[in-house]
């Protein structure tokens, strides 16, 4: 192979290499920007589920009697300390994430996850309203006020 031949492939690998750089990254660019929307609109669309539980969850306890509301304080607890267990132990990941440099990786497979478990939280929450429903039709009085919890 000639010196010129040579130099001219390496010019046209070098082209062929920034043109496919390029639309790597325009479309890491892309995916990026589409991920991003996706999450603000769980997000909103969370949010408003969350406002709706949360009246639901007023209610409730307006009509609770006091050891309905002892159990769910104890409940509330124990949830808040497992979920604080969790952000402790997702940050000694991404402390480990950060060292090996895969922190990208980590961080959008954390984001993953913590999405799909919001959603089976928050799935959780829709059958506990519907058992609750169910259970004030069936019982026809509407309320607990009457009701020892």
């Amino acid at each position: 192979m000639k010196l010129s031949d040579m130099f001219s492939t390496l010019a046209e690998n070098a082209r062929n290499f920034e043109q496919r750089a390029t639309e790597w990254q325009s479309e890491m660019t892309s995916r990026n920007e589409d991920m991003m929307a996706g999450a603000r609109k769980w997000q909103e669309t969370a949010l408003q589920r969350q406002e709706e539980v949360n009246k639901q969850v007023r209610t409730y306890f307006e009509d609770a009697g006091e050891n309905v509301r002892s159990q769910w304080q104890t409940m509330q607890t124990a949830w808040e300390d497992q979920f604080q267990q969790m952000r402790e132990k997702g940050e000694e990941m991404r402390a480990s994430a950060l060292k090996s440099g895969h922190f990208p990786d980590w961080a959008e497979a954390y984001a993953a996850q913590m999405v799909a478990f919001a959603q089976k939280m928050q799935d959780e929450a829709a059958n506990a309203i519907a058992a609750a429903t169910e259970a004030r039709g069936s019982s026809g009085s509407g309320g607990s006020k009457t009701k020892k919890g």
